[in-house]
Formats: C-alpha cells, structure tokens, sequence
C-alpha cells in the first residue's frame, strides 16, 4: 500500500468513527423532546416521528448507493453504468459524500441559528420535574432487571438486523438479487417501518397503557416474516418457491416490523426506568444494540462465503426477543405522575 492509501484508509475509519459517535446523540433525542415539547398525549408520536424520520435518512442510501455508484460486481441491471471503471466509481463515492456534507452542513447551520432548549412552559410535570444524576442514574438502570430485560429485548433483534440490513445486496447476490434490487427491499423495509410506526405510536397515545402488547404484535410479525425469509433462501432445502414477490414481501414485512417497534421500545424505557433521564437510558439501548451489531458484523468477517447462518440470526433474535416482553412486567411511572399529579 502506498503512503496516499494508507493516509485514504486511516480518513475513512476516522469519519466513520465520528458519524459512529455522532449517531447515538441523534438515536436518543427522541424521547427526550417528545417529553420536553408535548402533552402525555402526544408523546409516542412525537418520539415515532423524531426517531423514525431519521430512518428515512437510511432509507434514501439504499437508492442513492445503486443507482448513483456503479456496481463493482457486475450484479447491476444499468447498461451504462456496467461499463464503469474504477475511476468512474470513486468519482461518483466522493460526489455522495460531498452531498451528505452539504445537507449536514445546512441542519447544522440551522440549528446553531435557531433551537431553543425547551418551550417558555412545560407541557406536563414530567418535563419540569427533577431527574436523577448521571451516577444514580447509571446504577438505577445496572440494578433494575426489568429494564436490563427489555433492554436486551430491543438490542438484540434491532442490532442484528441492522448488521444485515447494511449487507443485504451482499445477502441477496447469492440469490440472484441485483444491487439495485436489495435497495428497493431496504427502502420499502424502511419507509413502511416509518408509516406503520407513527402509526402504532398514535394508537398508543389514544390507549394509553397498550405499550407491551404493541410490542407482542409486532415481534410476533418479525419472527413470522424473518423465518419466511430465511427458510425462503434454503429452497434447496424447503422447497419454496423463492422468486422476487416472496423476497420482496417477507424483508418488507421484517423490516416493517422490526423498523416500527423503535419507538414503542423508546417509550417503555422511559416509562420503566423514570426519573432517569431520557438520554441516558436510551444512550444504554443504543450502545448495547451497536455492540450486538458490531459482534456480528465481526463474526462476517471470518464466515463471509455462505449467508446463512446470518439469515438465521434473525429469526432467533426476534423470538428470543418476543420471550424476553412476553416474560416483561410494564409499569408507567411517568405516565402516572402526569395523570395523578396534574389531577
């Protein structure tokens, strides 16, 4: 390796660091102005549509990716960018970078321009009331087992299918999936995710109370739509017929539900574990389901020449997770101190 690559490669791992630090910040602002900024009945949505829009971020580099950088692996069904070289490709890479860092550039402007803290009157007593310290907080969430319970259930199944979602096309290529194909699954994945979130989390604001058996719905659709997929890959093996509807639907249908429980896992947090603050408890959920992402994506690189053991991660994580809320006693601190204390 030149001394120009090496320099390249240490850059690259040096903004994927710091997009990996920054991530966490923006993954936990959810609960916290949906608490800071609106009513006990208005909560849920307001986390579903803070953390799931920035989903749609993701689901825009699933079609950004194909269908601006040619792929090097012949997979694309794009006459003119199969005759792409190298060069072409780079050249297209550092065009999307460049254009992240116009649009990051531009919110982070704005926000320095204009982003008050906190509304001039608290919208509940939960937001104008007295949180823990960093140091009682931390050591409330390690000594409380029914968060540590739930917590595991949100990091496992979210954390391993973020790991795959992000080599789904590398997934799919066995299957004769093109690039451009597997981006199209990611985004419907994603944009239905958002949809029925918002959703979910609009029903939970109007029955209040509903947050567990929420969860059970849409893990038991995740365990469902995971091991269609998966026994789906095997149809040397199982027989069924494996055809682009049938690999549409089911990673559709997993993502949407895996994608739509974000924010009801939010709220249940912040109602468990309350006075904790938000950020911190989320912070937690987040750095545990990066880890079980980054364990798996490890493994990925000794065992990368046959995918599917990685298919069947997915459904057991998400049944694994559905035992772990099954077995889950919810309790809505915060959600009462509003309804009691206001009273």
């Amino acid at each position: 390796m030149t001394v120009v690559s090496i320099l390249y490669s240490r850059l690259i791992h040096g903004g994927q660091l710091l997009n990996g630090l920054a991530g966490p910040t923006v993954m936990n602002a959810a609960p916290f102005l949906s608490t800071t900024w609106f009513s006990p009945d208005e909560r849920a949505t307001a986390t579903a549509i803070a953390s799931l829009l920035n989903y749609l971020g993701a689901a825009g580099a699933f079609l950004v990716g194909p269908l601006v950088v040619p792929s090097p692996n012949g997979t694309s069904h794009l006459s003119l960018l199969s005759q792409s070289n190298n060069e072409h490709i780079k050249d297209r890479i550092e065009a999307v970078l460049y254009a992240e860092f116009g649009m990051v550039s531009l919110i982070f402007s704005a926000a320095l321009a204009y982003f008050p803290s906190r509304p001039p009157f608290p919208p509940s007593v939960a937001a104008a009331s007295q949180r823990l310290s960093y140091r009682r907080s931390f050591c409330r969430l390690l000594s409380n087992f029914r968060f540590l319970m739930v917590a595991l259930a949100y990091a496992i199944p979210l954390g391993v299918f973020s790991g795959w979602s992000g080599v789904l096309d590398l997934i799919l290529t066995p299957v004769h999936v093109s690039q451009v194909d597997a981006g199209w699954i990611g985004f419907w994945s994603i944009v239905g995710g958002c949809v029925v979130g918002i959703a979910m989390a609009r029903f939970a604001d109007f029955i209040r109370g509903m947050l567990k058996f929420i969860l059970l719905l849409l893990l038991s659709g995740a365990t469902l739509a995971s091991t269609w997929f998966t026994l789906t890959c095997l149809t040397s093996v199982t027989h069924l017929p494996l055809t682009t509807a049938t690999l549409y639907t089911s990673c559709i249908l997993l993502g949407i539900f895996l994608n739509s429980s974000v924010p009801i896992f939010f709220e249940l947090f912040v109602e468990t574990v309350y006075p904790v603050p938000e950020g911190i408890t989320c912070g937690v959920v987040t750095f545990l389901s990066n880890v079980f992402m980054g364990v798996l994506l490890f493994f990925l690189t000794f065992y990368h020449t046959e995918f599917s053991w990685f298919n069947w991660c997915l459904p057991g994580s998400c049944l694994l997770s559905l035992l772990l809320i099954l077995c889950f006693r919810e309790s809505y601190d915060r959600l009462y101190l509003d309804v009691v204390v206001s009273v």
